[in-house]
């Protein structure tokens, strides 16, 4: 019976993915124990260090169809790692005792490591595919909305004016860093695990290297330079990109929540019939995908921490440690990939009110320029004299609700240097967009390049 909301039948499709699911399933990790078992059973019978006919019958007896999960799932919670298990199944599946070459030389955490590493680069590969659908959506919104002014924000007070396309463009650039991230990290970590005990390669002998190598080439890895059993950088690596690309997808939500509040309502997430609506307040739409980005990032930042914890590994061989990575890498996964999905969905269909942007830069009657004012005032008057006019007019402005240019207009300090037309130019919120359109255009065109190749 499920128990938690990544396989509850209700809840596992909204905060994580079926393809997902699929990576960290018992079938796909027992999937890739077996795949390294066989590729072993091929380089050393390559390398004449089994016979033959036992790579042969291993590798056709390495088959995830022809595994008992029932029996696996006994011998597991009797030796405490399942790979024993897997491998007193094959050898058992095996003709003529042939099978008792299986795992020659092999230890536990080699099989173990190596499917995790083969498990990451699955995983990572869905991981980057809504990385670019999530760029992809806001490329076209920074273009679309390239021009569009709206309010600034800071301490969540109106600040000074932007454009809705440089803060989506804002976010593209964070997306293309982490797509970099990804890019970096992938070399570093996408190498196998096989070392033996302690990692010395002893029970192989001397043509341990060679094995090592050739398994890492039939299994697409790269070769590690020395054995990590207990050097666990690589995955806390993983959990460490994951929680900041969620992190950024966790911005997104919240911007995304306060600007549908319905004092500001300037964009929406998308509509669907009774999506976010009350069971007892009949004109609400409530932010939902918002807040299921919000909850999966905050936990994967959390499990991350816990990566950082497995790392603390004693000696050659762990007690204890190791086994965090079991539970908390693969809900790290689960989670980011349905924090990205819904980002991804919900910037897809993203609602936009330019009308509502333009009303609300209007709300303070000019004083959200009022930074605009000061520094078109600073060379007559003297910059720090200009602010201490421009900030007691906006008081009165304010207090009166009076359009701030006109308060401008009627002081004789400001008129005898300034005349009104120029001063109504000043409190136009889009004559202060500063180069926004040019920022934009350069995250755009390193999009664009990136799209290229």
């Amino acid at each position: 019976m499920p128990a938690t909301l990544l396989d509850s039948n209700v809840f596992k499709d909204i905060f994580t993915t079926a393809e997902m699911r699929h990576v960290f399933s018992d079938e796909f990790r027992t999937a890739c124990y077996l795949e390294v078992e066989a590729a072993l059973a091929r380089v050393q019978g390559r390398l004449g260090m089994i016979p033959q006919d036992a790579t042969e019958e291993i590798a056709n007896k390495c088959k995830v169809e022809h595994i008992d999960f029932a029996k696996l799932k006994a011998t597991t919670e009797r030796i405490g790692y399942p790979i024993l298990g897997v491998v007193q199944q094959i050898v058992a599946l095996c003709d003529k005792g042939l099978g008792e070459w299986c795992h020659w030389g092999a230890t536990t955490q080699d099989i173990t490591d190596t499917a995790t590493i083969m498990q990451i680069r699955a995983g990572l590969d869905l991981i980057e595919a809504d990385m670019e659908k999530i760029a992809a959506a806001l490329a076209d919104l920074s273009r679309r909305y390239r021009d569009t002014p709206m309010a600034g924000r800071s301490n969540l007070q109106q600040a000074v004016p932007l454009t809705f396309g440089f803060k989506c463009a804002c976010l593209l650039a964070a997306m293309q860093r982490h797509r970099e991230r990804l890019r970096q990290l992938r070399p570093r970590v996408l190498a196998g695990e096989f070392g033996g005990a302690v990692g010395t390669l002893a029970s192989i002998g001397k043509d341990g290297l060679k094995v090592q190598e050739g398994l890492m080439q039939e299994l697409k890895l790269a070769q590690p330079e020395i054995a990590w059993h207990t050097v666990r950088d690589r995955i806390g690596e993983v959990g460490g990109f994951l929680a900041g690309l969620t992190g950024t997808c966790g911005k997104v939500s919240m911007d995304v929540k306060l600007l549908m509040q319905t004092e500001v309502a300037e964009v929406y997430e998308p509509f669907h019939e009774g999506r976010g609506s009350s069971s007892t307040m009949p004109q609400k739409r409530n932010p939902i995908a918002s807040l299921y980005i919000h909850a999966n990032a905050a936990v994967v930042r959390q499990h991350a921490a816990s990566l950082y914890e497995a790392a603390v590994a004693d000696h050659e061989r762990s007690t204890g440690p190791w086994e965090i990575e079991w539970i908390a890498l693969p809900e790290i996964f689960l989670l980011a990939s349905g924090c990205l999905r819904q980002t991804r969905d919900m910037l897809t269909g993203l609602e936009v009110d330019v009308a509502r942007m333009r009303a609300n830069l209007d709300l303070t009657n000019g004083a959200i320029v009022s930074e605009a004012v000061m520094m078109g005032l600073g060379p007559y008057l003297g910059r720090q004299r200009a602010h201490d006019l421009v900030y007691d007019i906006c008081r009165v402005a304010a207090k009166e609700n009076r359009p701030l240019v006109d308060l401008l207009a009627q002081d004789k300090d400001i008129a005898k240097h300034v005349p009104r037309a120029e001063l109504e130019k000043m409190c136009d919120p889009a004559s202060y967009l500063g180069l926004a359109g040019e920022m934009v255009d350069r995250v755009l065109k390193a999009e664009a390049a990136a799209k290229r190749g």
